[in-house]
């Protein structure tokens, strides 16, 4: 096999079976990771630098300096020095004399600490790492204990076993800093949702709730701080190891399968051994092998070490004793394990709507799915009614993933982030790159990224042969004239990736679609300081009314919750200004609507949670405007709620932590919302009639958004709605009937001459 670098080397290693529950048709394999150029770790190192370096945190003449005594401190050396950086590894006097020369042979700097702390060694190690950090200017931290990308890097791992298995029921690893049994079990069960994870610690560990004994000999697993990286809602079992027992199996581990490994390959061995004595037959069962021995001559494998720490003196056990949680163990014990019941879970938003759907979320997080509502923000001050969420407010740059990424790595250990979401169109892939590299659930972020770039969506539409506009990618003024020959007039002018009917304009002729182009590619940030595309759509006006189809996938299947009938404003704009949900189409006509929209989604590969997808019902049929690849706005998930009792926004939030959702209809009625909207430029005087407007029978609420004095115009955008009323009644046509009424009431006094102060 060839390869053109050493980090392309990383990865692919063999797969064994072992001679393990033959005789009762069980399968066991051991996935040999040391067979890796130095060990396991080669694949974090690789997988940590180079997400470092794509992010720009780490400059390509930055150095790279690491806290550990095994295998990661020579996966960074392999993958630092390779890429060309200045390597420092903070040790201590446990390295063996093995690891120590090839480091020092790959040209590191090797730093041993001389004494432990009260809390051990690696925080005696940690301290020296803070005084490298202080003197090294941009030096990098790979942080293997708390970086995603520690168990980010198993994705692979998983992906091999899938590719030479298909199938496997149990997981086992050492448990260390977390990275390699949570990374490679979390992705497997995206694919194989019942495959039961074992973890595999050491005797005075605490990990699993065990007492913290540092003097322990075993090295590479085990902990006596809580790495953030370990997430102890995937492991199903733990079974711990006494220091005699790790390394007496590591020894029939060479001697019985001719693998000379290191005490955590040897401790994963014995562990291999209890399981497929009580596994059902045609059970496969896969153990992660770490390192190699060589390192471990003069410890595991030598008797002088034995008689040294009077290892023999030691008892041991032949089978796992089973425990209940609590019980402190001194020899091979096994637990069916549970995560502690007080661990607070969060729900972790990337910026919200700014009213609205935005603040019910968070409240529906805290009062529906008991997790602590997060809020990432760059500017708390949008948010209305925030305070009231009680959600915890962490305010960074929200348009900058290393930002997001080192704000969550800071705050949180991976076990206690549920979820990560947004209802906001511009943060949806930003929230979907957090979940896939925080193993959460979510869509592809290449799918919701095509969405929200229309000009993307377009091309993968036109793949597919879904029906869509006509349409031309403009990103030149001189392009315009071609654009318009394709699409005809009149056509619709619009940016590629703003949201709520910004810029979007229906240009009668050529010269109105130049300068209409000319004003969008003016514009270099969207409204929450994004830089935008600066590409442009110019595409066919379809003439026919206008739908929204609210879905819910789950697993790539997609189900429709209902159509949303919608009007907008007189041409050259288009601001909705009224829905009905459901829709009163018959039932052919929804079902049509309903197939093209399932091809458009299959076609942008949204697999997961709630889409709003804008149509057009023209003679020949509907017609795809946009992907939406979240819930909708415009208050449509309180429509279905209050017409049917699916409450989109919960479902959503459940899908994001992994629940299913609820879908299933409560009941059968009919509502709309009718937004308040300007009639002319101005400044709003007065705004009458609310109350009289509110109690009109089968009217559920009267919202006002802007206080007199506001600055306000005639429509143009989502952005200039002033409020709305929303009405539930059993008819569609009740619905309309309250609309108008309590809209006739609602009295707008605009101040035309008077400008806003500036």
């Amino acid at each position: 096999m060839l390869f053109d670098t050493l980090t392309d080397a990383i990865g692919r290693t063999p797969l064994v079976r072992l001679r393990l529950g033959a005789q009762r048709g069980v399968e066991v394999y051991a996935k040999l990771e040391l067979q890796n150029l130095f060990a396991m770790k080669d694949r974090v190192a690789r997988n940590i630098v180079l997400e470092a370096r794509r992010l720009g945190i780490l400059r390509p003449d930055a150095p790279v300096v690491e806290s550990s005594s095994g295998t990661m401190a020579l996966g960074v050396a392999l993958v630092g020095r390779s890429l060309g950086h200045d390597v420092h590894i903070v040790t201590d006097p446990r390295i063996d004399p093995v690891t120590l020369a090839k480091l020092r042979a790959l040209g590191c700097r090797v730093h041993i600490v001389e004494a432990m702390t009260s809390h051990g060694w690696q925080s005696a190690r940690l301290e020296r790492l803070a005084e490298l950090m202080a003197e090294l200017p941009g030096a990098f931290w790979p942080q293997q204990y708390t970086n995603p990308d520690n168990p980010g890097a198993y994705r692979d791992l998983a992906r091999e076993l899938l590719d030479d298995l298909g199938h496997l029921d149990t997981l086992v690893g050492a448990v260390g800093s977390g990275g390699s049994l949570c990374g490679t079990g979390r992705a497997l069960r995206e694919t194989l949702p019942a495959v039961r994870v074992v973890g595999v610690d050491c005797v005075g560990s605490a990990l699993f709730g065990q007492p913290d004994v540092p003097q322990r000999l075993q090295s590479g697993l085990g902990n006596s701080l809580l790495p953030k990286n370990l997430d102890r809602f995937l492991v199903d079992e733990v079974h711990w190891l006494n220091d005699h027992e790790a390394f007496a199996a590591t020894r029939e581990l060479a001697r019985e399968q001719q693998i000379f490994g290191g005490n955590t390959s040897g401790s994963v061995y014995r562990v291999l051994t209890d399981l497929a004595r009580r596994a059902e037959p045609g059970s496969r069962i896969v153990g992660i092998l770490p390192d190699r021995g060589d390192r471990y001559a003069d410890t595991v494998y030598s008797d002088e070490h034995w008689d040294d720490h009077d290892l023999r003196a030691l008892p041991t056990a032949d089978r796992p004793a089973v425990v209940p949680a609590g019980t402190a163990v001194t020899t091979w014990s096994r637990q069916s394990y549970r995560t502690p019941a007080d661990l607070r879970r969060h729900l972790v938003f990337v910026e919200s709507n700014t009213t609205g759907t935005g603040i019910i979320a968070l409240d529906l997080a805290r009062d529906r799915l008991e997790t602590v509502p997060v809020l990432l923000t760059g500017d708390p001050g949008r948010y209305r009614g925030l305070a009231a969420t009680g959600a915890e407010v962490i305010r960074c740059d929200t348009n900058s993933d290393a930002a997001l990424r080192a704000v969550l790595q800071d705050r949180f250990r991976r076990e206690e982030i549920a979820g990560i979401t947004t209802t906001s169109d511009f943060y949806v892939p930003a929230a979907a790159r957090l979940a896939r590299w925080l193993g959460l659930p979510g869509n592809p972020p290449e799918a919701v990224t095509a969405c929200r770039d229309k000009s993307a969506l377009r091309a993968l539409l036109d793949r597919a042969g879904v029906r869509q506009p006509r349409y031309a990618v403009v990103r030149e003024p001189g392009e315009v004239a071609a654009a318009v020959a394709r699409t005809g007039l009149p056509c619709v002018v619009k940016p590629a990736d703003d949201s709520g009917s910004v810029n979007v304009l229906l240009c009668a002729d050529e010269a109105a679609a130049v300068a209409q182009t000319e004003r969008i590619l003016a514009v270099t940030t969207n409204a929450r300081g994004m830089p935008t595309a600066r590409t442009v759509l110019v595409e066919e006006y379809l003439d026919g009314p206008e739908y929204s189809v609210e879905m819910f996938s789950q697993d790539g299947r997609a189900e429709c919750v209902g159509i949303t009938a919608k009007s907008v404003t007189g041409t050259p704009h288009f601001v909705e200004h009224r829905h009905l949900f459901p829709a009163p189409l018959p039932a052919g006509t929804a079902q049509q609507v309903t197939e093209t929209v399932t091809a458009a989604l299959d076609a942008a590969g949204i697999r997961l949670g709630a889409t709003h997808t804008e149509v057009k019902l023209t003679a020949e049929g509907p017609a795809v405007v946009e992907i939406n690849p979240r819930p909708a706005g415009g208050m449509i998930p309180e429509l279905v709620r209050l017409a049917c009792g699916v409450d989109l926004l919960e479902q959503q939030l459940k899908a994001a932590i992994g629940l299913p959702p609820d879908l299933k209809p409560g009941h059968g009625a009919h509502a709309g919302i009718q937004f308040l909207l300007a009639d002319a430029d101005g400044v709003l005087d007065a705004l009458d009639g609310v109350a009289r407007a509110a109690a009109v029978d089968g009217v559920e609420a009267v919202t006002v958004t802007a206080a007199p004095g506001t600055a306000i115009r005639r429509a143009r955008s989502a952005g200039d709605r002033i409020g709305h009323v929303i009405a539930c009644r059993p008819s569609p046509e009740g619905v309309t009937a309250a609309l108008d009424e309590a809209r006739a009431l609602v009295r707008l006094t605009v101040d035309a001459h008077r400008h806003p102060a500036h």
